[in-house]
């Protein structure tokens, strides 16, 4: 969960991003092996984002970047209500929209907010470039800061995509398909391959979409094996799920020890014992005899007679 900013976290650009980004009202993720799969669709995301090509051919373009993000941005202001909406449309058979009433908002509010930072991003890396001068130094610093924020946030809303799992769980790994595979479209239409050869620009074209959609499906599948979650089932009728727990102490060379308590009830050596209790009913086995002490005062002993006296050696 996010943990709430300070005067002094405000300055740490990772911080305002796990707080801004990843709020309260997300839900954590419910498998640990889920959750790295959500990191490795994290990077084929951003391998798709930038584009291999400017890596590949070493000639990175800062204004490039600055375009791709803005049109990422639009891609995905468009394709994830419209995802959403499709989805809710599906769900319908089994449930209400009201029923997501809260969750969808919310998810709206975080998208929206996201899409603005990166905007007012690239307009302020534009600003900076432009003016230049005395502007250069806060400006430059203030947007140092905020792609710093807008970095963190990405890999964020990447693992949650804007809060959609508080909705359904397998909405992440569906709105990251669709995405990827829509912003590799115009370049498969089109057939531009980015000054690439003919191999390194269908690796390029289709490397992430393809990946991000195998991940993303083996993703939705070990939450429906595991978990009983559907993508087509509404999220009112699916069970919560239960995040799976460590065991509680280490098993070491597989031994088990026995459970439960291996004495009966009772106390062994009181007055009377329970019934079925291995020691006799009459009482404590050491308890005093009803017809009196063997080694007492004036109890026969059946001492053996003696020829010479009262003791073995005579008297």
């Amino acid at each position: 969960m996010s943990d709430g900013l300070t005067v002094r976290s405000i300055l740490q650009p990772k911080q305002v991003a796990q707080a801004l980004y990843h709020p309260a009202w997300i839900p954590e993720s419910v498998d640990p092996s889920v959750d790295r799969l959500k990191k490795v669709r994290i990077i084929a995301g951003a391998v798709a984002a930038f584009g291999v090509y400017t890596f590949v051919q070493r000639k990175f373009n800062f204004e490039e970047v600055l375009e791709n993000m803005l049109t990422a941005s639009v891609v995905v202001l468009f394709i994830t209500p419209l995802t959403v909406g499709v989805m809710l449309f599906v769900w319908r058979r089994t449930g209400t929209v009201r029923q997501l009433r809260v969750p969808l908002v919310n998810s709206l509010k975080l998208l929206l907010f996201f899409i603005g930072s990166v905007v007012g991003l690239v307009f302020l890396w534009q600003a900076t470039t432009m003016l230049g001068g005395f502007w250069l130094v806060p400006l430059g610093f203030t947007a140092l800061w905020l792609t710093g924020m807008v970095a963190y946030g990405a890999v964020q809303v990447s693992g949650n995509f804007f809060g959609t799992a508080a909705v359904h769980r397998c909405l992440p790994p569906l709105l990251a398909t669709v995405t990827t595979w829509l912003m590799a479209l115009p370049d498969l239409l089109t057939g531009d391959l980015h000054g690439l050869s003919f191999k390194m620009g269908i690796v390029f074209i289709l490397g992430a979409p393809v990946t991000v959609t195998g991940i993303a499906a083996l993703e939705m599948n070990r939450l429906r094996r595991r978990y009983g979650i559907r993508l087509g089932a509404h999220p009112a009728t699916l069970p919560a799920p239960r995040p799976a727990q460590p065991p509680a102490y280490p098993t070491p060379n597989g031994f088990v020890p026995p459970q439960g308590n291996p004495y009966p009830p009772g106390n062994p050596y009181a007055p009377y014992p329970p019934q079925g209790h291995p020691y006799p009913p009459q009482g404590h086995p050491y308890a005093p005899n009803p017809q009196g002490n063997p080694y007492g005062p004036g109890t026969p002993q059946n001492l053996p007679p003696y020829p010479f006296g009262q003791g073995p050696y005579g008297s």
